[in-house]
């Protein structure tokens, strides 16, 4: 006899969230895509996604020589036989001092991974629904900065902290937000350029490992945002 065990979607009810103004005043709301915000946490493919660009981040400058890479060792140490010592052709072998290395670190050493597309969409939409379950996401009209100013940054990181419940957003020192922006804002990236906690990106290149990097994720245009990465995510 054999019994079947029956297993049922979980489904989690849309989730809807409040926009912020720079100031910190509610704007509007907006309910969260399920295409991009209800997908279940996959712990392994996100591992396996997020190593995998850290390996293609690594930068390869250790470098030992081999014995025919260093200096020196044109002739015998001494003559072959009658001194009583062990036979040596070069001093450029690995067992003389300033000889060459054995199975030292090489500079030619490849470390990058392949990662496929599906995976890297399939990671990118685990973490945000994850940051999204947590209340880790945050939403702001838009950034307005007329000219780079750090003490604009810092009152809105102060405001939008306060207003979205976010305590550690404005105290955090280290990792504290990344900031999501719709286009290209050099007055926005300068502002936040000197806060050691805060990172920003451009939503076009965002990524699982940017995403998971810091605690609060701050999507600017939500609305423009969403359909851009669901247009991202639809591509094949």
């Amino acid at each position: 006899m054999t019994t079947e065990k029956k297993t049922t979607k979980k489904i989690t009810a849309p989730i809807e969230m409040p926009i912020f103004s720079m100031t910190g005043e509610k704007v509007g709301t907006t309910t969260l895509p399920e295409a991009l915000f209800n997908a279940p946490w996959k712990a392994d493919l996100v591992h396996q996604v997020t190593t995998a660009m850290q390996a293609n981040l690594r930068q390869n400058r250790a470098h030992t020589k081999d014995r025919s890479e260093v200096s020196g060792g044109g002739k015998r140490p001494w003559k072959q036989k009658g001194t009583g010592q062990a036979r040596h052709s070069s001093t450029r072998s690995p067992i003389w001092r300033h000889g060459g290395i054995t199975f030292g670190p090489r500079n030619d050493r490849d470390y990058s991974e392949k990662i496929n597309k599906k995976m890297r969409l399939g990671a990118l939409i685990s973490v945000l629904s994850k940051k999204a379950k947590d209340g880790e996401i945050i939403l702001v009209d838009k950034f307005a900065f007329a000219e780079p100013k750090t003490s604009a940054a810092k009152s809105f990181l102060a405001k939008i902290a306060e207003a979205s419940g976010a305590a550690t957003l404005a105290s955090k020192k280290k990792n504290a937000a990344l900031l999501a922006l719709a286009a290209y804002d050099k007055n926005a990236i300068k502002s936040f350029s000197n806060f050691g906690s805060v990172m920003t990106e451009e939503l076009r290149n965002l990524n699982p490992l940017s995403v998971m990097t810091g605690k609060y994720l701050i999507i600017e245009k939500p609305e423009e945002s969403f359909a851009a990465l669901i247009a991202r995510t639809n591509t094949k």
